[in-house]
């Protein structure tokens, strides 16, 4: 029997693996974790949101397919929200499509714009269904520096001057899961003129477009005149709604991307249930103060992990945007690499964080910290990691002679 997967065998071992199998037996142990690992909303969606959803599930006619390109009011409802927020008019027929979250839709456009060894350029580290949709694609895919400045530039000229063939698309992703880091028009505007140039597509990931703080809100590529010749947009409701299991996302640009992931679609799904959908709507259409809530709550998070951790002298940048903190781990442990300080964190002090190792090589040394547990359960975390550093040397010294064994 076959069994030998050709994409299957491209797919590198789940780092994230480990640290979820540590967490599952202590839990059975019963001992309490508080996890930060996965980047999965704790908040409930907003009463309006599923109150519609109870009414138009109680409609037998809603129970029947959906479309694949998504119902026209939740698009109509997209299309206003792009204009209300960017200023950015799209064509509701040719320029949006209702996706099963961003990802779903990152992942299939991947395969609809694929030719075998085609070449990918993505930001490292990266959320992994960036570089990976491409190579589970048979793509290739070339890393670049994650910071949107100057060096990004400079690695994408020559990323595209040595490569022969040149690369077929480019992956961007601001405001950044893991780092956070935050895009500007300026940047855009630069990245366009130059993939426009070289006839380079562009894919940009902006699901975290309404998380942010103490900042403007982060634009969007489409607000850059010319972008929607070469550029697609990936959206969600996911993180400014509450609604992850939901998974209801958009996609808005570039009509030739758009058809191309609209027919591959069309193979594939008919689209989230029509009751989804049409909830969906009324989150864009409705009011608006669930999202600034949410909002605030993650920036109070924010703080009190940054602050309260920064008096135990393991100092985080505040993220500007995002539900995480991209934490460079603390020099006294920083030899034993991501996964085993992972390891040896939700060992000693109960915490669960995603090793920066899962996000690409460039994560190496970093670990991803996800604000979804409430201020008390932080505090309780900060106080467990304090008295983890303060124990550093007994700590190591356990570590070092549980591997020797």
């Amino acid at each position: 029997m076959h069994t030998d997967f050709h994409r299957i065998k491209r797919l590198p071992p789940y780092v994230f693996a480990e640290v979820n199998a540590m967490k599952a037996r202590l839990r059975a142990t019963g001992e309490d974790i508080i996890d930060f690992g996965m980047g999965n909303p704790d908040l409930p969606t907003p009463p309006h949101i599923v109150e519609k959803l109870k009414e138009i599930a109680g409609d037998p006619k809603a129970h029947r397919y959906s479309a694949s390109q998504g119902i026209k009011g939740l698009r109509k409802a997209f299309v206003n929200y792009y204009q209300r927020r960017f200023g950015v008019d799209l064509d509701i027929n040719k320029e949006v499509c209702v996706t099963l979250g961003s990802k779903e839709g990152l992942a299939n456009l991947a395969s609809a714009i694929t030719n075998p060894g085609d070449l990918i350029l993505s930001p490292n580290p990266a959320y992994p269904i960036h570089p990976f949709g491409f190579i589970i694609a048979d793509g290739a895919v070339r890393s670049l520096p994650c910071e949107p400045n100057n060096d990004f530039l400079v690695a994408l000229e020559r990323a595209v001057r040595m490569q022969t063939p040149k690369p077929v698309a480019l992956v961007l992703n601001y405001p950044s899961n893991p780092t956070a880091m935050v895009a500007d028009l300026d940047f855009y505007g630069q990245v366009v003129d130059f993939c426009r140039h070289h006839g380079i597509w562009i894919l940009s990931d902006l699901a975290y477009a309404e998380i942010y703080f103490d900042i403007d809100p982060p634009p969007s590529i489409l607000q850059i005149p010319g972008a929607k010749d070469i550029a697609i947009e990936f959206t969600s409701m996911s993180k400014t709604y509450n609604m992850p299991g939901w998974r209801v996302g958009f996609a808005a640009g570039n009509p030739i991307l758009m058809n191309a992931l609209i027919r591959i679609k069309s193979y594939l799904d008919y689209g989230a249930f029509t009751p989804i959908q049409v909830a969906a709507a009324a989150a864009l259409n409705g009011p608006q103060d669930c999202v600034a809530e949410i909002r605030e709550i993650y920036k109070e998070r924010r703080d009190v992990l940054v602050e309260g951790l920064g008096q135990g002298q393991w100092h985080i940048p505040s993220p500007q945007a995002s539900m995480f903190a991209w934490a460079p781990i603390p020099a006294q442990f920083k030899h034993l690499g991501a996964l085993e300080f992972s390891k040896l964190l939700i060992s000693e002090a109960k915490v669960a964080v995603a090793p920066g190792t899962g996000f690409g090589e460039n994560g190496e040394g970093f670990v991803r910290i996800a604000l979804v547990e409430n201020k008390h359960r932080i505090r309780q975390a900060v106080r467990n990691i304090r008295t983890f550093m303060g124990n550093a040397s007994t700590v190591l010294e356990r570590a070092e002679l549980r591997v020797a064994k």
